[in-house]
């Protein structure tokens, strides 16, 4: 995979990718736990809230696309964000499992390798 030239426009878009996953993945410090994001609170609103989490997770990899992502990362993300979503859902254990694969903190290593 080649990298990308970072230009400005990407730089911000890669900066709003960057918030974004904080927010989703890391962005309250739980003890014994450890950093939880919005991602683990919406999935504790039945099915609502996973498929929510999910569509926010969708728009980072329609910011990837934007900066030119393979069609093969692309998937990879989709993949990710789809695990997370489809498992996420599951009463209790997909609580369990939101708080372990954070699908956006790998997402945004696939777009941080990209650039």
């Amino acid at each position: 995979m080649t990298a990308l030239a970072l230009t400005p426009a990407k730089a911000a878009t890669r900066a709003r990718i960057i918030r974004l996953e904080h927010l989703l993945e890391g962005m309250v410090n739980v003890p014994v736990i450890g950093r939880v994001g919005l991602d683990s609170l919406l999935g504790l609103a039945p099915g609502i809230g996973d498929l929510a989490a999910g569509a926010l997770g969708v728009y980072l990899i329609w910011e990837a696309r934007n900066l030119g992502a393979s069609r093969g990362t692309q998937i990879r993300m989709l993949a990710n964000v789809g695990l997370d979503t489809l498992l996420g859902s599951i009463p209790v254990a997909g609580n369990i499992f939101d708080l372990f694969f954070r699908s956006n903190t790998r997402n945004l290593k696939l777009i941080k390798r990209l650039l």
